[in-house]
């Protein structure tokens, strides 16, 4: 037997008893009184899925897209500054260059510097024009001496220059050694001293520097320049 319905009347015979909390439940005689319900019915289902699941996978799906194309862009960045890039065919290695004090190639008059001869007496810088002054504070190099005095035409004085009170001895014959108290050329040149080298000045009648000769080598790299101081 069923359970009786909210008005106290049992279910119909061969009919489960149905939960008090439904209230009465009258069944029509005509099925078509129930078309309405059912559109109604079928209008919910259809629009369930849309508006239960499809929000659920838009909010699941929108943080995994951003820390999906987050991973992706680190990524990327990690392979642009870790990969191996190949070198060119052609390519040359990059070499520094050691840092060295660019000499001038003209710098106009020097200054009436007063240099120091080997007695100790002063030298007027003039006096000796023209002249070939090779620095050799740095470096002795008597056989490049040997050969510039050996090349210098007749009327061009060959000078070496020692910085300090004191001249050098003298490497070769007829060149004059003086010293440099002050330093006065390198300073006024803004010649950095480079061990193992040394540098010639070219010097004409009127005291003009017309050549810088940065490291003294070969007599071919200046002859032709004495030949014209001696004009």
């Amino acid at each position: 037997m069923g359970v009786p319905d909210a008005d106290g009347q049992g279910p119909p015979d061969g009919l489960p008893g149905l939960p008090p909390e439904w209230g009465r439940v009258v069944v029509p005689d005509d099925a078509s009184a129930l078309a309405e319900e059912a559109r109604q019915v079928r209008r919910e289902l259809r629009r369930g899925p849309r508006h239960t699941h499809r929000p659920a996978r838009v909010r699941l799906g929108l943080p995994l897209l951003v820390l999906l194309v987050s991973m992706l862009a680190t990524l990327a960045g990690l392979a642009a500054v870790t990969w191996p890039r190949p070198q060119r065919s052609g390519d040359a290695p990059t070499v520094l260059p050691r840092a060295t004090t660019a000499a001038p190639s003209a710098v106009g008059p020097l200054p009436a510097l007063d240099l120091v001869g080997a007695d100790d007496t002063p030298v007027p810088l003039r006096s000796l024009l023209p002249a070939m002054i090779i620095l050799v504070d740095a470096c002795a190099c008597a056989d490049e001496v040997g050969t510039a005095a050996a090349t210098a035409p007749a009327g061009v004085t060959v000078v070496t220059v020692t910085e300090g009170r004191r001249a050098g001895p003298a490497t070769a014959t007829g060149v004059r050694p003086l010293g440099d108290p002050a330093g006065g050329l390198r300073s006024y040149l803004h010649l950095a001293a480079q061990p193992g080298t040394g540098v010639a000045l070219l010097v004409d009648r009127q005291g003009r520097l017309v050549r810088v000769v940065p490291e003294l080598g070969p007599a071919t790299d200046y002859r032709d320049d004495l030949v014209r101081l001696a004009g």
